[in-house]
């Protein structure tokens, strides 16, 4: 019923859809990451260890943020174009915002 939902409601499966597995097998990495960074400063390790471990973390942040956007505009902003009109301005506002975001991080 939730599927259903989301193609009423103008969003079908997302497009990362066939790489979820992957996707999320890289936020599993990433929170191990985080799991061992909280554990670098339990422990009073040095200031820069804990820094190389932050960077490594926001990389691989910034991995996952950039192949949820390629599969974004590979899938819901090229059937929005294909759609045209309302729908496909709507999306390339969203995609642009979503990128502006990413830059300002």
């Amino acid at each position: 019923m939730e599927q259903v939902e989301q193609v009423e409601a103008g969003h079908a499966s997302p497009g990362y859809h066939d790489d979820k597995e992957a996707v999320l097998k890289r936020l599993r990495r990433i929170e191990g990451q985080v799991r061992g960074l909280q554990r670098l400063v339990q422990e009073d390790q040095y200031c820069i260890d804990v820094l190389t471990q932050v960077a490594a973390t926001t990389k691989g942040l910034q991995a996952v943020a950039m192949q949820l956007l390629e599969k974004h505009l590979d899938h819901c902003v090229r059937e929005a174009m294909v759609a045209g009109g309302d729908v496909a301005e709507e999306k390339v506002t969203e995609a642009s915002q979503a990128i502006a975001r990413l830059l300002r991080t």
